[in-house]
């Protein structure tokens, strides 16, 4: 065979699998769309409204655009913080449409200068230990089975770790999570200690040459133990198994709670230096607002938004096709 048939077919083969990563982009930019129908009422259809018989920006008109951001679930500061960006700019707007482009500049801005709190990339001995934290019923252990799924795609080996030892229910549904991700688990029986879970784990994660470890941990105790003492105690625990880990600490919200969520992540941030976020149920039921919110006022990295139940409904995030969806 010529060198121009193989050329010819390897040009072939890409156009394929771009054609595909187009094709699932397309897909999910617009699962995505309807995931944020609430946010995209608010900004676009409300705002043109309040521009009817107007021909100039005035106090009354951005204080209503202030309330619209603020039920759109962006927050109050935030809110304020943008509305007043916005008026220094007024001179040079004249109508609805240069208005949104305005007002869409400066909320990809705030999610663009988020300083995130990353633990740094560094040449650590594997496997590379990710911590997943967050309340009882944000949609953990099904973000962790799709982080499972997303990672053994990428050609890396995975294994959960089970801490969840106090919900029979978070256990029973990583197995079968671990099942369809292709990854090993590592489970104890109920209301076992979670730190030696971990431990455990990432000892057989070791010596089976594994690439990521996923933490599974509780959100809630049924025993007189502060939950944060116990995730501090896994966390120290996994420290000492393996120097650097965990890698990450990764905390899952429930974007349908709206500024709860940023009260929940406050708190996990305070107790254990949160270093990224997976926001999940972006599916119509929220307010897509949370997610400028949460990057303007905790300066944490948003690294992945769900919009749905499927196993690839996880995706990384990214804040320019999230701002395009918005408007």
């Amino acid at each position: 065979m010529t060198l121009n048939w193989f050329k010819k077919h390897s040009n072939e083969k890409k156009e394929k699998q771009d054609n595909s990563d187009s094709s699932e982009k397309t897909y999910f930019f617009e699962r995505l769309k309807k995931g944020l129908s609430k946010t995209c009422k608010i900004l676009s259809t409300d705002i043109d409204e309040l521009f009817t018989g107007k021909k100039e920006i005035d106090d009354s008109l951005l204080e209503k655009v202030e309330e619209l951001l603020i039920t759109s679930d962006i927050g109050v500061q935030t809110s304020m913080d943008l509305v007043q960006k916005i008026s220094k700019k007024s001179s040079k707007i004249s109508d609805a449409i240069q208005f949104k482009h305005a007002l869409k500049e400066e909320i990809l801005s705030l999610l663009n200068l988020q300083t995130p709190k990353q633990i740094p990339e560094i040449n650590y001995t594997k496997p590379k230990v990710i911590m997943v934290i967050g309340v009882n019923g944000v949609g953990k252990t099904t973000t962790i089975g799709k982080l499972a799924a997303k990672f053994n795609l990428e050609g890396k080996k995975v294994l959960i770790a089970a801490a969840d030892t106090f919900r029979a229910a978070a256990v029973e549904q990583l197995v079968i999570w671990a099942d369809r991700a292709n990854a090993q688990i590592v489970k104890h029986k109920d209301n076992a200690d979670p730190a030696s879970v971990a431990y455990d784990s990432i000892e057989a994660a070791i010596a089976r040459d594994m690439d990521i470890v996923l933490v599974d941990t509780a959100g809630r105790l049924h025993t007189r133990v502060n939950l944060m003492e116990e995730l501090k105690k896994i966390k120290r625990i996994i420290s000492k198994k393996l120097a650097g880990a965990p890698h990450e600490i990764l905390l899952v919200l429930d974007a349908t709670t709206g500024q709860n969520a940023l009260s929940q992540a406050k708190l996990f941030d305070d107790a254990l230096g949160v270093t990224g976020i997976a926001l999940t149920k972006l599916d119509g039921t929220a307010k897509g607002g949370i997610v400028v919110s949460i990057c303007n006022t905790l300066k944490i990295q948003l690294k992945y938004i769900g919009i749905g139940e499927n196993i690839d409904d996880l995706q990384d995030f990214n804040s320019k096709d999230f701002v395009d969806a918005l408007f």
